[in-house]
C-alpha cells in the first residue's frame, strides 16, 4: 500500500501529512497486531507510531489509546479504528482521503 505525501500547497496544514483511505490505515495498523488478536495493545500503537518519525511514540500510543478505547478494555479494536483514526489525523500527521 504506498502512503502519499500531500505536498500540493506550500507551507499549508497537509503538507507532509500521509494520506490513506480507512480501509489503508486498518491494513497499515493491523500490520503491527503482533499477536494476531485483532486488536491493537498500547505496545504495538508505539510500534506503528515509530514508524511515522514521530516523537515521543510512547507518550502518543499512551494517549492514543487513551482517545480511542472506548470501551476501556486496554486495546483498539475494529469498532475503536475510526476513534484511533481521528487521533491520528491530530497527532501524526495522516490525512483520511474519501
Amino acid at each position: 500500500m504506498p502512503i502519499i505525501y500531500n505536498s500540493d500547497r506550500k507551507g499549508g496544514p497537509d503538507v507532509g501529512k500521509r494520506e490513506m483511505t480507512m480501509d489503508e490505515f486498518k491494513v497499515w495498523i493491523m500490520r503491527f497486531d503482533k499477536d494476531k488478536d485483532c486488536r491493537i495493545s498500547r505496545d504495538e500503537l508505539q510500534q506503528a507510531i515509530r514508524t511515522t518519525g514521530a516523537w515521543f511514540p510512547g507518550w502518543k500510543a499512551k494517549h492514543g489509546i487513551k482517545a480511542a478505547d472506548v470501551n476501556g478494555d486496554g486495546f483498539i479494536d475494529d469498532s475503536e479504528l475510526k476513534s484511533l483514526m481521528e487521533f491520528a489525523e491530530n497527532n501524526l500527521r495522516i490525512r483520511t482521503m474519501p
